[in-house]
C-alpha cells in the first residue's frame, strides 16, 4: 500500500465516522464506541478488498462479510450507504419503527448484509458455515468475519474455531476487534484474553496481531492471510473503543450511550482537524 492510498483510506475513515456519528446523534442514542473501533477494518475491506456489487448485492460469486458484533451495525451501514447499497438518507431511520436499519445487523432487512447477527459468539459459526458452503458449491468468493473480543468469552466461538481448522477453511479470514472493553467494563475484569494470538494458533489458525487503526499494517496482515490457503486466518486488530471521539475515547461507558447535537458538533470539529492534518 502506498502512502497516497493509505491517505485516501484515512480520509474515507473520517467520512465513515461522520456518517456514523450523524445517524446515532439523530436517533439520540446508540452503540457508538464499538462502531468507531471497527471503522478502519471496514474501510479496508469494502474500499480495497471485497469483491461485491452494490447494484447486485446478492451476486452469487461475491465475497461475503459477517459482522459478528452486530451492535457495530451503524458503522457498517455507513459504509454500505457510502458504497451505494442504499441511500444515505436511510441512515436517519436507524433503529426507528419500521426501519430497514435495526440496531443490530439483519440480512432480511438491509441490502448488503450477509448474515443476521447480534448475540455474541454466533457470528463466527455462521461464517464457518458460509465458507464451507462456498467450498461445497465451488464458489470463488471468500468469507470475512469481524468478531468482538467479547465474542471470545463465548464457547461457541471456540467450537467454530475448531471446526474451521478441521475443515482447513483457507477461504475464511476473520478479524478480532480487540478494543479490550465490553458493556460492563474492561474485558480482562470479565474474562481474560491475554495471549489471544497464541490461543488462535493453538486452535489451528494462522494468527497475526496488528494496530487496528493503521491501514498499512492491516493491509499487510490481510494480504498474508489471503495467501494462507490451507487454514483459516485470524487478524487480531488492536483498537480503541470510541476511536477519535474526544472525551469518550477509550471509555467502556461509550458502548451504548446518549449522543446529541452538541456531541455531534464537538466530534465534527475534531474530524475537521484530522482532515486538515491530512491535506
Amino acid at each position: 500500500m502506498t502512502s497516497t492510498e493509505a491517505g485516501e483510506l484515512k480520509r474515507k475513515a473520517i467520512e465513515v465516522r461522520k456518517l456514523t456519528v450523524e445517524q446515532i446523534a439523530h436517533l439520540g442514542v446508540g452503540h457508538i464506541g464499538g462502531s468507531m473501533s471497527v471503522v478502519e477494518i471496514l474501510v479496508l475491506l469494502y474500499y480495497r478488498h471485497l469483491k461485491i456489487d452494490p447494484k447486485n448485492p446478492r451476486m452469487r460469486e461475491r465475497d461475503k462479510f459477517v459482522m459478528s458484533k452486530g451492535h457495530a451495525g451503524p458503522a457498517l451501514y455507513s459504509v454500505l450507504a457510502d458504497r451505494g447499497f442504499f441511500s444515505t438518507d436511510m441512515l436517519y431511520t436507524l433503529n426507528q419503527g419500521g426501519t430497514n436499519l435495526p440496531s443490530h445487523c439483519d440480512m432480511n432487512r438491509t441490502p448488503g448484509i450477509d448474515m443476521t447477527t447480534g448475540s455474541l459468539g454466533q457470528g463466527l459459526s455462521a461464517a464457518v458455515g458460509i465458507a464451507l458452503g462456498h467450498r461445497l458449491q465451488g464458489l470463488p468468493g471468500r468469507v470475512f468475519a469481524l468478531i468482538g473480543d467479547g465474542d471470545t468469552n463465548e464457547g461457541q466461538t471456540w467450537e467454530a474455531a475448531m471446526s474451521a481448522s478441521m475443515y482447513g477453511l483457507g477461504n475464511l479470514v476473520a478479524f478480532t476487534d480487540y478494543n479490550k472493553m465490553q458493556i460492563d467494563g474492561p474485558i480482562d475484569s470479565i474474562m481474560k484474553t491475554d495471549n489471544l494470538g497464541e490461543r488462535w494458533e493453538s486452535f489451528g489458525w494462522y494468527a497475526q496481531t496488528v494496530d487496528g487503526h493503521d491501514f498499512a499494517a492491516l493491509d499487510d496482515a490481510l494480504e498474508r492471510a489471503l495467501a494462507e490457503r490451507r487454514r483459516p486466518s485470524m487478524i487480531i486488530a488492536d483498537t480503541v473503543k470510541g476511536k477519535d471521539l474526544p472525551g469518550i475515547e477509550g471509555d467502556y461507558k461509550n458502548h451504548n450511550m446518549p449522543l446529541g447535537a452538541e456531541d455531534r458538533d464537538r466530534f465534527f470539529e475534531h474530524f475537521a482537524q484530522l482532515e486538515e492534518a491530512l491535506s
